[in-house]
């Protein structure tokens, strides 16, 4: 099928899933360049016409947020002053979703701030994947389409073996992620145990309490993201001390900074399954990690959007060919 009308663009943040997405619509990506000067101003070059195209731009505000958030404002404005029929934002990981509230006087609220600074920037849709809570879709003036990787992730444990058996149990590792992990545990036809933790201060989680029956049981782990690894490992290794026999983790985001690899080594999980939103690099590679890509899901939603056919059929267990 052609889409003489749709153009793909990348900027530095996630390339490979870019050409993943492109590849997988049939379309090449668009020509541009970014650089960054001595003084560290960041300047943006389309190389490519985009004159009443219709632009999906894809970008995770991932590390280095910052310099990713402004690389993507700035060619927002390049594409505008292009004369850009619709101007799309595929961002697969939203960054500075945790700052969502204040949680003590004097804070801001920075997933609001954002969220202001991408709708007035002059962006016509916001497309991102398993947001950190589902309420900052309602931080933004424009539409925002809000994927979820649980799908991706029930294929692949089912492709494993792990469906419909008593024996499998999916665990949510906080209160905050019981839905999620209930929608996985309905893909797989298998029951949920929950974690309350304590959490005393940040990226430090203390294990209180499982709530269900784990032992015996092949656990699968599910949450949004994981950054420095300490709440998924703590669990595990809970769950292992509990006498489950073998403990899977996965995540939409493998954010994975600081200690994270190492945390992830060591711990009682035996594999990590975590989705593509995030480019990982190299040196941040465990063998413990599989990555599954989330491409074929961001082109389907881009061509239903494109052609302005619902996004619905996208939250099923299996995600629909096009």
């Amino acid at each position: 099928m052609s889409y003489s009308n749709l153009m793909i663009f990348s900027l530095g943040a996630n390339r490979p899933l870019a050409q993943r997405i492109a590849d997988a619509i049939g379309i090449s990506l668009g020509n541009s360049s970014s650089v960054t000067y001595s003084d560290g101003e960041t300047a943006v070059n389309l190389v490519d016409s985009v004159r009443g195209k219709d632009i999906y731009l894809v970008q995770s505000t991932s590390a280095p947020v910052n310099d990713n958030l402004m690389e993507l404002l700035i060619t927002v404005d390049a594409l505008k002053r292009a004369s850009a029929k619709s101007i799309n934002v595929v961002m697969p990981y939203f960054g500075y979703a945790r700052q969502d509230r204040k949680a003590r006087a004097r804070e801001p609220i920075t997933s609001k701030l954002v969220a202001n600074m991408l709708s007035v920037s002059g962006i016509d849709r916001l497309l991102t994947v398993d947001l950190h809570a589902a309420q900052i879709q309602g931080f933004f003036d424009i539409p925002v389409d809000h994927l979820t990787g649980s799908p991706l992730l029930a294929d692949y444990f089912t492709r494993r073996g792990l469906t419909g058996k008593k024996d499998v149990v999916v665990v949510s590792p906080d209160h905050g992620g019981v839905t999620r992990a209930r929608k996985l545990a309905d893909f797989l036809h298998t029951k949920l145990a929950i974690i309350d933790k304590r959490r005393p201060k940040a990226n430090v989680a203390e294990i209180m309490n499982i709530i269900g029956d784990v032992k015996g049981k092949k656990c699968i782990l599910i949450d949004d993201m994981i950054d420095t690894a300490g709440t998924i490992t703590l669990a595990a290794d809970a769950l292992k001390e509990l006498g489950a026999t073998e403990v899977y983790a996965s995540c939409t985001h493998a954010v994975l900074s600081g200690p994270a690899i190492e945390r992830i080594d060591k711990s009682a999980i035996q594999e990590l399954v975590v989705l593509d939103t995030i480019q990982i690099p190299e040196e941040r590679q465990s063998a413990k990690i599989t990555q599954i890509s989330i491409a074929g899901l961001l082109a389907e939603a881009i061509v239903r959007t494109h052609e302005e056919r619902p996004l619905s059929p996208l939250f099923e267990a299996h995600i629909p060919n096009f």
